[in-house]
């Protein structure tokens, strides 16, 4: 008798371990408490307003915000390496040694025609084109008839 096994379900999903809020946005609230209560004891009061502003709004941002359902980070680091990736990419490809001798052998004009009879009996236009296309143009039929 095969084991049953439980498949968990929605795993995408973050864990929740106060309320709403996932392990991550409680890690990133910690560390943006950890950093104004820096700027608190660095800065003079009327610093600290205005650092501590800018510090929780980006904290918060970064801990709450969603774009597109990606937490911010994420839309961040894809914006971060979007922007320092050129926007027109080059292919500079170096030619190698048998590229090199290649460019430098006689190139052959014409090939030799082909060993096929250039009137077959019975031939239809249809039987003419395809082995025209199979010599690569090579074999031209009579427009005689």
């Amino acid at each position: 008798m095969p084991e049953k096994f439980i498949v968990p379900q929605f795993i995408e999903n973050e864990d929740k371990i106060l309320g709403p809020i996932t392990v991550r946005q409680f890690l990133l609230c910690l560390i943006t408490v950890f950093l104004l209560f820096i700027e608190y004891k660095l800065f003079a009061f009327a610093y600290f307003i205005m650092a501590a502003i800018l510090t929780a709004g980006i904290g918060g941002t970064f801990a709450f915000l969603k774009i597109n359902g990606q937490p911010f980070h994420i839309f961040f680091l894809n914006f971060v390496q979007t922007a320092l990736r050129p926007n027109l990419r080059l292919w500079n490809r170096e030619p190698n040694e048998a590229d090199l001798r290649e460019s430098l052998k006689p190139k052959v004009q014409k090939l030799a025609p082909p060993t096929i009879a250039k009137k077959l009996p019975h031939s239809t236009r249809l039987r003419e084109l395809a082995l025209t296309v199979n010599t690569g143009g090579v074999y031209q039929p009579d427009e005689e008839e």
